[in-house]
């Protein structure tokens, strides 16, 4: 994929490891491969300092504030009111990650519910968009999902999707943005790929969510940022249109659900 293309990696944890360790070097093979966009994801307010300094010294880098399904024993009994405190921030686009992981259950399901529904008190009350991480949990985040949105709009988006094709329509129903990874270039993600070529052009997002889930043709490598263009590709050749048109589209996407972001050139 050119430089020239306005890619956006919509979720990349920028803070961890590998990552962090060879930042420069990072963001660099980012833009060679036109990557001019990316969201630093939060995943415990303990580390979030750690992110939005990473935001703060890139003009190209936003962040979101949010506990992980995986923290919230660990930050349990954290309120709306810290999360709206953080957002304020101008480099804060976003609220989450959070949601429900019923598929590793590292915290007690009744916390990780409770971590949700204080997470989307805070995207309702800023109005920033929320970032939904479900594994096994289609059934439940669906619920709270629609009964949360009786009580007050909200949008955002489902991250690194790998659920059913009824819960994306679900979600699409309540006017929420599907993102997909470099899952979607797997062998075995036949039932994600099908999803991915229904999705409307204007509620897709694609992301790397580095330092995991490296797309073919990266496999068994450390994923990162760049990787996204590999994915937008695959996707381009998924819904029968041209690497140039699903950069746009997601690039557009992007900026359009976080509008409190704002675009910045490729060098």
């Amino acid at each position: 994929m050119s430089s020239h293309l306005p890619l956006v990696d919509s979720h990349c944890h920028l803070n961890f490891g590998a990552l962090k360790d060879d930042l420069d070097g990072v963001l660099a093979r980012a833009g060679e491969r036109g990557v001019g966009t990316m969201l630093a994801i939060g995943t415990k307010l303990a580390e979030f300092p750690d992110v939005l300094a990473i935001a703060e010294a890139h003009a190209h880098i936003f962040c979101t504030v949010g506990v992980h399904p995986h923290e919230a024993e660990n930050e349990a009994g954290i309120a709306a009111s810290e999360l709206i405190k953080r957002a304020a921030h101008p480099r804060v686009v976003g609220i989450g990650e959070t949601g429900l992981d019923f598929y590793y259950d590292n915290a007690p399901r009744d916390l990780q519910r409770d971590n949700f529904r204080t997470h989307i008190a805070a995207a309702r009350e800023t109005g920033l968009p929320l970032v939904v991480h479900t594994r096994d949990a289609d059934d439940d985040t669906a619920a709270i999902l629609t009964e949360e949105t009786r009580e007050g709009a909200f949008t955002g988006v489902i991250h690194c999707f790998t659920a059913s094709r009824k819960f994306a329509e679900q979600a699409l129903d309540m006017g929420f943005y599907i993102s997909f990874s470099g899952i979607v270039t797997f062998k075995n993600a036949a039932d994600i790929q099908q999803t991915a070529r229904m999705v409307p052009g204007d509620k897709i997002l694609v992301e790397t969510d580095a330092p995991y889930l490296a797309p073919v043709p990266n496999r068994g490598k450390t994923c990162e940022p760049a990787f996204v263009a590999d994915t937008a590709a695959f996707l381009a050749d998924l819904r029968g249109v041209s690497e140039a048109e699903i950069a746009r589209s997601t690039s557009d996407n992007f900026f359009r659900l976080f509008n409190k972001a704002a675009r910045t050139e490729i060098a």
